[in-house]
């Protein structure tokens, strides 16, 4: 690994762990040239599909548009990190294992509308009213509406015992 501060092509590894959700391998390393100290980082190269975008051009999937798409609607909201790269980390593993040469960033945006919805409702609404080009205020609304509905059905399917049920039994 060459060293970021002089060039130097060798360095030697200190200390090597696991990061994230043990995908990645975090290696910290010590130039024999100049002395100094960096961080590196290792993971599988997953083989991604390319991306139809709207005016039908092909584009490599590129991770880091998708971390700057989130990112951008959770500024400023109480989310892990950690709760990001793993919500990075399944959109990927989705796409890499969808099998599919190509996906629409469509797709896409929908795989982030779901853990944005998962992770932060406001974030979720931020990302959607870029997504789905909201025009007005109504638009902002209509979407709360269905993300309340859609907490509602859930909160149902999910339904646990009252203290009622349980006394009686």
């Amino acid at each position: 690994m060459r060293c970021p501060f002089c060039g130097a092509q060798e360095t030697k590894v200190k200390d090597s762990r696991l990061s994230g959700e043990g995908d990645q391998v975090r290696r910290r390393r010590r130039c024999t040239a100049c002395n100094e100290r960096f961080t590196t980082y290792e993971s599988v190269e997953m083989n991604l599909p390319r991306v139809i975008k709207q005016d039908d051009s092909r584009v490599a999937f590129n991770g880091r548009k998708l971390r700057a798409g989130m990112s951008r609607a959770l500024e400023k909201r109480a989310v892990a990190t950690e709760q990001i790269d793993a919500a990075i980390f399944r959109i990927t593993r989705k796409l890499s294992s969808s099998g599919e040469a190509e996906v629409s960033s469509r797709e896409i945006g929908d795989l982030v509308m779901e853990e944005l919805r998962n992770l932060d409702q406001v974030a979720y609404v931020r990302f959607a009213s870029v997504y789905r080009k909201f025009e007005d205020v109504n638009a902002f609304r209509e979407e709360i509406e269905r993300l309340q509905k859609l907490q509602t059905r859930e909160g149902q399917n999910h339904h646990h015992p009252s203290a009622e049920s349980v006394e009686k039994k």
